[in-house]
């Protein structure tokens, strides 16, 4: 999933992953690129605006945590009062849930959705009314099926009902149509020819080792601050506002996960050397649990599409941050097996030859590249710093 300011962040299954929003750089870099020299572009891509989603968005910011609410102030003084005590009641349940999980309430909640129509607000309730004949199914079929997470989606829906509902009778279609619907529209035309001529799903390929689905879509929000978040199938959510290269490099990002099963065994040996690292196990015993990404197969899934997301960055011309910068700064710098396979990769050459991704993990886990040995020295020389410091405590505020 892809914040859109300062930091990264997310949950497991429910939670992907963020890059920084920039200057824009060059569009025409990727042209140049004589190393990506291609007869002919395979990526589609769809832009397109959803009223559905951005429903499920708006209820990051009714919470009325700083870490969402300081992005909408006006929003939500002119909104929030709408909405009965009961509504707001349902949202806060909703949302001390999901935090109990560990994982984000709207992104996962967007996870679900996405399987069935997302156009409307209408086809939210509806969608949530026949469950498990519209949502689940789709789900199931997906590499993000977790029957713990249905079963929790499954007991919150009276409360998200009661929100949903509640945001319909407080007539939030017209409200967010007067907000976004003029400034999609615009960010629709300029968007279009920009895409057209960037060819994402060839560079991803490369380095998955793996055929794609050649359509990116793209759903505008309004509400979605600080997330960038990605859904079922080639998709994902960006801010209106994001610019163009935020735009191409989330798509670099989001498409990305998972990178292979999660829930394989080139998953399982990966996890079982990073389990016994004490390293791992203080950056979750310390971070910031409200940036996400608070179990280490999250931290897995992530790092992985981080570290190849900078190259792909390099190759396209579209660096946001260097990678010492980057992976110093976001997210307290918790993202240090991002930067160790990221060297890993380098040192390797899988930059410029490619490969199976899967088939290089399950080797470096085997291999011993994942132990502690190789892969802090990795992250140290990519990062700057000694292997022992890695990791700073973070001052708690």
């Amino acid at each position: 999933m892809v914040k859109w300011v300062q930091d990264r962040r997310l949950s497991r299954r429910q939670a992907w992953p963020m890059l920084r929003r920039t200057l824009l750089a060059t569009s025409l870099a990727l042209l140049a690129a004589p190393t990506l020299a291609q007869t002919s572009i395979r990526t589609r891509w769809v832009v397109k605006s959803s009223e559905g989603l951005d429903a499920l968005a708006i209820l990051g910011p009714l919470s009325g945590k700083p870490f969402y609410a300081r992005y909408y102030e006006a929003e939500m003084a002119a909104f929030k009062p709408r909405l009965p005590a009961a509504v707001i009641e349902a949202i806060m349940g909703l949302h001390a849930e999901a935090d109990a999980a560990g994982g984000l309430l709207w992104p996962g909640l967007t996870l679900v959705f996405s399987g069935g129509p997302t156009a409307t607000l209408r086809d939210l309730l509806a969608s949530l009314e026949a469950a498990e004949t519209v949502l689940k199914p789709p789900l199931q079929a997906s590499v993000y099926w977790d029957e713990a997470d249905w079963t929790r989606f499954l007991a919150g829906r009276d409360r998200l009902r009661i929100a949903l509902t509640g945001l319909r009778d407080a007539g939030f279609p017209e409200f967010r149509k007067g907000l976004a619907e003029g400034p999609a529209a615009k960010r629709i035309s300029e968007l279009t020819p920009l895409l057209a001529r960037l060819d994402i799903i060839a560079e991803q390929e490369r380095l998955l080792g793996h055929k794609l689905d050649p359509q990116i879509e793209i759903d505008l929000s309004w509400f979605c601050r600080p997330h960038g978040v990605k859904v079922q199938g080639q998709r994902f959510i960006a801010h209106v506002g994001a610019s163009d290269q935020v735009m191409v490099l989330t798509a670099a990002h989001e498409i990305l996960h998972p990178p292979f099963d999660m829930a394989g065994p080139t998953a399982k040996a990966c996890l079982a050397v990073l389990e016994k690292d004490p390293l791992f196990a203080r950056i979750l015993a310390e971070k910031d649990k409200g940036t996400g990404y608070n179990e280490l197969d999250g931290i897995l899934n992530e790092d992985i599409c981080q570290a190849l997301d900078q190259i792909i960055q390099e190759r396209l011309g579209y660096v946001v941050r260097p990678a010492a910068e980057r992976w110093t700064r976001n997210d307290q710098g918790m993202h240090v097996l991002a930067a160790g396979l990221y060297g890993l990769l380098k040192a390797d050459g899988y930059d410029r030859t490619g490969g199976n991704l899967e088939a290089w993990m399950s080797a470096a886990a085997k291999g011993g590249k994942l132990a502690p040995a190789s892969l802090h020295a990795a992250a140290a020389g990519v990062l700057g710093k000694p292997a022992d410091q890695l990791w700073v405590t973070p001052i708690k505020a």
